[in-house]
This record gives C-alpha cells, structure tokens and sequence, in this order.
C-alpha cells in the first residue's frame, strides 16, 4: 500500500535548464600539470599551482572526479568551474573537452593555464588563441577540441637549458630565486582569472600582458 502512495504522489526530478544568460557567466579555468608528489613543485605545473594558490586564497577543496580534480567558485556573479586534469599533460585535451561538455561551458569561457618556455621566468600572457608551440598538454586540447581558438594563460618559465634538456628543464623544480619571487607571480595570476571572467579578454590582456 505504501509503495502505491509513493508512486502516486512522488514527483519526478526534474532537471532545470540554465538559460543562455546563466551559461555566459560560467567560465572553466583549467590548469595544466602532471599528477603525482615527484611532479608537485616542477616548473611544467605550474598551472596546478596557481590554482592551488587560488583554491587556498578562497577556501575551497579539490575533489576527485571524472577526469580531474576540480571545484567551484563563485565570483561577482561568474560562476569558475577550476579543473585540473589527472589525465597527465598529453591527454590534458580528453578532460577539458568533457567538462565543457559536462557543464555546458562556452568555448569562449574556456581559459587554459600553462607553462611557456618561451617568455621569460614569471612573465604572464594571455592569449584568445595561437599555435600548441611544442607543449603537449595545449597540442591535445588543440586536437580533441578541433580548434586552437581557445584562451589560454602563459607563465613564462624561461629556457636556461642546454641543447637537448628541455624535457629535464621543465620536468625540473624551481630555483631559489624562482622560489622567492614566486608568492607575487601567483598573486599576480590569480587576480588575471579573476579579471578574465569579470572585465573580459580585451581589458586582462591590456591590464596583464607582459606585467
């Protein structure tokens, strides 16, 4: 008898649909890394650091999921979805494709954190699109996303490496002087994303480019 009850007067979920305007203001801020403690505090990731930096200065807690660790945060009315892919650096593409598809995010509102070893250690840079230039992570997005029109933010690392040692170089951990620097270039980063979902690309890319 009871089951009947419950079939009779149980309401069935219903899933509400974000409106165009709700989707514009959810933005997916990837950054790219490798997983794993002998990977932690290498200069290639550097964009799990920075959102680590963000997600400490917030108060907020990765979790583990489908393809990544992420968590949300919600800023003068944008919503961030933080991602950072466990796929490893080459397959960073396969789960930055299914959280834009999984949460519906724009492409536009993509923004991809990565190390450049062609700007120098600390230089920041965004970009609305360009070429993977060698980095792995970027050449899979580019392939899984079938496009290289995405935004992405470069964290100069530099190339004090000789001929041969990029992958050690990268691969390597940060210097002590890198080190010192470090607590005002991730501040610096943070308030970029920041910027990024709030003023839009023009005015980051004018306000942060090169400082």
């Amino acid at each position: 008898m009871f089951s009947i009850f419950k079939r009779l007067f149980s309401q069935p979920k219903v899933e509400v649909e974000e409106t165009q305007e709700e989707l514009m203001k959810k933005f997916l801020v990837a950054g790219l890394g490798n997983i794993g403690p002998k990977y932690h505090n290498t200069r290639h990731n550097i964009g799990f650091r920075i959102l680590d930096a963000l997600a400490k200065e917030e108060g907020l807690t990765f979790e583990t999921k489908k393809l990544g660790d992420s968590t949300t945060y919600t800023f003068k009315g944008r919503t961030f979805i933080l991602l950072k892919p466990n796929t490893y650096m080459n397959l960073s593409g396969k789960a930055v494709r299914y959280w834009l598809e999984k949460e519906k995010v724009p492409l536009e509102n993509l923004l991809v954190v990565t190390d450049d070893i062609n700007l120098s250690f600390g230089t920041i840079r965004l970009k609305a699109k360009g070429s993977a230039g060698g980095h792995n992570g970027l050449k899979d997005i580019e392939t899984q996303l079938n496009t290289s029109k995405y935004c992405r933010f470069r964290f100069g690392v530099g190339s004090e490496f000789g001929k041969g040692r990029q992958v050690d170089y990268v691969l390597g951990e940060w210097n002590e002087d890198e080190e010192r620097a470090m607590p005002e270039r991730l501040e610096k980063g943070i308030a970029l994303i920041k910027s990024f979902a709030t003023a839009g690309l023009s005015n980051t890319m004018n306000t942060f480019n090169g400082k």
